[in-house]
């Protein structure tokens, strides 16, 4: 479980790399890409706590897409 967030983490920190330098449209197609990962993930997660843990990353990753695209985020999310 381990290596999957460590990976996750990465993706994530390129991300807000890629906002600081200003490139959105790079950050919003990496944000994409992790997304769809941690759907796949979500979909097989075994443990309540990888679920936990996949649900921050999703949360982080609305956060991120709000700055990215200046949106206000959709109820609920």
């Amino acid at each position: 479980m381990n290596s999957k967030f460590e990976n996750l983490k990465s993706n994530v920190q390129e991300i807000i790399d890629l906002i600081a330098a200003k490139n959105d449209r790079e950050a919003n197609n990496k944000l994409l890409e992790v997304s769809e990962t941690l759907d796949e993930m979500i979909d097989f997660a075994e443990e309540d706590e990888e679920v936990r843990e996949i649900t921050r990353y999703q949360v982080l990753l609305n956060q991120l897409h709000v700055k990215i695209n200046g949106e206000e985020p959709v109820d609920g999310e």
